[in-house]
C-alpha cells in the first residue's frame, strides 16, 4: 500500500475529489504500528474510507495546513501526537526541551503548546460545520478534570477548552468504527451514546443516559472552590476505572455536562489480530522527511513489535492504566509471527527484533482464572500489594513465544526492550515450575538481554514505595540474587540497571540519602534518577496537587521547587547542584 495522501497532490494521484476524514497529528508521519495516527489512518482505510494525514501542521501562520485538503466528508481526526505535547515539550522542572523525538533530525518546535486545542481551533476558524474527533494520549488522559502541572492549575476536562464534538479515549480502533457509522446520519448527536469509550458535552445529559445509574462526579466549579471536591471525584473515578464493567461518568460545567460513557470489554485475541495492520503498512517514515534527518522515535523502534495492550500493575505515577485499560488483550501466537516474519523481510532490517513487548513485556496472555470473580473487582493493581491468587502468572506462552520468533529467517537476535515485572517472577518452588518463571528468567538472561536488564523498582524505601504502589525493595534484592546466579550459571557478564524516581509524593531527601546508601551498599550500577513528572490522570498527580492521599486524607509531602528537586537528584548526579 502506498503511504496516506499527505498533500493535495498526493490525494490526486489517488484519483479522489473528496476525502472522508483528514488526521492532523502533532507528529511527524511514520507508517509503522507503533505511532498511533498511522494505525487509525490505516484502520479507517480498512473500513473503506479515504483518508488523508496533515503531520505537524504549521499552526503560526495564516493556517493554510489546517485548510489545503478541503473539508472531508465526514470528520477532522485530531491529535497531539504519541506523547502529551506538555510532556514533549517540558523537563520535569519545567525547562524547555531542545529535541523532540518524533520530529525528522530531532528537531524542537515543530507542535504548539496544548496541541489538541490550538489544532482544533484553527480547523474550527476554516471548517465551522464539521465535526471534529480529537484522541490520543493527551486527549485521553484529558478527558475530565485534571490537574495540569505547566499551568499549575486545574484544568477543566479538554473538551471544555477546544472545540471538538467527540472524544476518543483509550486505544481507538473500536470506537472509531462506531463513530464512522454514526457519523454517515443527519442526526448523528443524538446516536452519540450508542458509541462506547467517547466522551461529548451535552445541555441534556439525560438524553443520552439515565443519571440514576450513572456515576455523577462533582461539578468542577466546586472543584475549584475546594480541592477536597477534585480528591473526592479523583478516587470515584479510578475506582470506577478499574472495573470490569464500568458506568457512564457525568460531570456538570455550569448548564453543560461532560459525558463518558464506559469503555469496550477487553479486546479479543480476533479482534487484537485485526487492529495489527503491519502488513498493509509502509512501515517507514514518509519519503518526504529524507532530506530532514532521521526521526529518533522511529530509530528506537523500527525493529520492535508490540504484543499485547494494558497493564495491571497499578503503578501510582503511570498512565498507561488509564490509557488501555487494567485488563490484558493479547495478540495471537501465530499473528505475531507473521509480523517477526514480515520485518525479517524488510531492507533495513540487519537481523536484531529489539522488542516483544508492551507496556510490560512478561504480562502477555495473563488474566484471571476465573473471570467473574474479576469482574467483581476494582483493585488498581492485580500485583499490588500482593499478587493476586486469582491472577495466572504463567510464562510459558511468552516463552515459547521467544523460542518460535528466534527461529524465524533471518532473525539473529531478539532482545526484550520493553519493562519485565521481576516481582510476577518471584514465588515458591511449586508455582514457579507450574508457570515456568525460572525457564522463563534463564532464557532472558541467555539469549533475550542486550547486555543490560532494566528494570524499575523506583525506590528502597517502603514509605516511599507504599507511594507508588510498588513492591518492598527486598522483592529487588531478591530478584538481582536470581539473576546473578543465572547470569554466573550461563557464564554470562550481564549488568542488572535499575530504574529510580525522585521527588516522587512522599519522597523527602532523607529518603533520597537512605536509597542513595542502600544501593551503594548492594554495589548497584545507577544509570538513571528519573524525576516526578505529574501528569493528568494518575494518584500520584493528585497527591502531588491535594497534599494528601484522597483515599485516606493522609498528609503527602512533595518536593515542588526547582531547589528541592535538584537536592533529591544530586544524590546521584553531581551536575545536580544542592544549592
Amino acid at each position: 500500500m502506498p503511504f496516506l495522501p499527505t498533500t493535495k497532490k498526493e490525494v490526486e494521484a489517488r484519483g479522489w475529489d473528496i476525502l472522508d476524514v483528514i488526521i492532523i497529528s502533532g507528529d511527524a508521519y511514520v507508517d509503522h504500528p507503533s505511532f498511533g495516527p498511522a494505525v487509525i489512518g490505516r484502520w479507517l482505510e480498512k473500513l473503506g474510507l479515504r483518508v488523508a494525514i496533515v503531520p505537524q501542521p504549521n499552526w503560526q501562520d495564516d493556517g493554510r495546513d489546517f485548510a489545503k485538503l478541503g473539508k472531508p466528508r465526514l470528520f477532522f481526526g485530531i491529535t497531539a501526537g504519541n506523547m502529551d505535547s506538555m510532556v514533549n515539550h517540558y523537563t520535569a522542572t519545567r525547562r524547555l526541551r531542545h529535541d523532540d523525538a518524533y520530529t525528522p533530525g530531532g528537531q524542537h518546535g515543530f507542535r504548539p503548546d496544548y496541541a489538541t486545542v490550538v489544532y482544533s481551533r484553527w480547523v474550527r476558524h476554516f471548517f465551522p460545520d464539521t465535526p471534529i474527533v480529537i484522541g490520543g494520549i493527551e486527549a485521553s488522559l484529558r478527558r475530565l478534570s485534571h490537574y495540569d502541572y505547566w499551568s499549575d492549575s486545574l484544568k477543566p476536562s479538554i473538551l471544555m477548552e477546544c472545540p471538538a464534538d467527540v472524544l476518543v479515549y483509550g486505544m481507538g480502533e473500536r470506537p472509531m468504527t462506531d463513530l464512522v457509522r454514526i457519523f454517515q446520519q443527519d442526526d448523528w448527536k443524538s446516536h452519540l451514546h450508542e458509541c462506547r469509550q467517547i466522551a461529548f458535552v451535552t445541555n441534556r445529559p439525560a438524553d443520552y443516559c439515565d443519571k440514576s445509574e450513572a456515576l455523577v462526579l462533582h461539578p468542577f466549579e466546586k472543584e475549584l472552590s475546594n480541592k477536597r471536591f477534585y480528591g473526592e471525584n479523583f478516587v470515584a473515578f479510578e475506582t470506577e476505572s478499574n472495573k470490569k464493567t464500568q458506568r457512564v461518568i457525568i460531570q456538570p460545567y455550569n448548564r453543560k455536562s461532560l459525558l463518558m460513557m464506559p469503555p469496550y470489554p477487553p479486546a479479543t485475541e480476533e479482534e487484537m489480530d485485526s487492529y495489527a495492520l503491519f502488513d498493509v503498512m509502509m512501515n517507514a517514515p514518509h519519503p518526504k522527511y529524507a532530506k530532514r534527518g532521521s526521526i529518533p522515535a522511529w530509530e528506537m523502534i523500527q525493529n520492535s513489535i508490540t504484543i499485547h495492550r494494558g497493564c495491571f500493575g497499578g503503578c501510582s505515577f503511570c498512565a498507561i492504566t488509564a490509557h488501555q485499560g487494567r485488563f490484558i488483550s493479547s495478540r495471537s501466537e501465530k499473528s505475531i509471527l507473521a509480523e517477526v516474519a514480515h520485518l525479517a523481510q524488510r531492507p533495513y532490517f540487519k537481523g536484531h527484533v529489539t522488542d516483544l513487548g508492551a507496556p510490560s513485556a512478561n504480562m502477555y496472555r495473563m488474566h484471571g482464572k476465573n473471570e467473574s470473580a474479576c469482574a467483581q473487582c476494582a483493585r488498581p493493581s492485580c500485583i499490588y500489594p500482593q499478587i493476586c491468587p486469582n491472577l495466572i502468572t504463567d510464562h510459558k506462552p511468552l516463552l515459547q513465544l521467544y523460542r518460535k520468533a528466534s527461529a524465524i529467517g533471518g532473525v539473529k537476535r531478539i532482545t526484550i526492550g520493553s519493562g519485565i515485572r521481576y516481582d510476577l517472577l518471584l514465588a515458591d518452588d511449586r508455582a514457579d515450575h507450574e508457570n515456568g518463571l525460572t525457564d522463563y528468567l534463564s532464557d532472558v538472561v541467555r539469549h533475550h538481554v542486550s547486555g543490560r536488564l532494566k528494570v524499575a523498582p523506583e525506590h528502597t524505601e517502603d514509605k516511599v514505595l507504599k507511594r507508588m504502589r510498588k513492591p518492598s525493595f527486598n522483592h529487588f534484592l531478591a530478584f538481582n540474587r536470581r539473576f546473578q546466579k543465572l547470569n554466573r550459571e550461563a557464564g554470562l557478564k550481564l549488568q542488572l540497571v535499575p530504574y529510580f524516581i525522585s521527588a516522587h509524593p512522599g519522597c523527602t531527601l532523607d529518603d533520597m540519602k537512605a536509597l542513595h546508601k542502600a544501593t551503594a551498599h548492594q554495589h548497584l550500577h545507577i544509570e538513571q534518577v528519573q524525576d516526578f513528572t505529574p501528569t493528568p490522570m494518575t494518584y500520584s498527580t493528585a497527591m502531588y496537587f491535594l497534599g494528601y492521599d484522597p483515599y485516606t486524607g493522609e498528609k503527602v509531602f512533595s518536593a515542588k521547587g526547582k531547589r528541592e528537586k535538584d537536592q533529591q537528584k544530586s544524590q546521584f548526579f553531581p551536575s545536580h547542584p544542592s544549592k
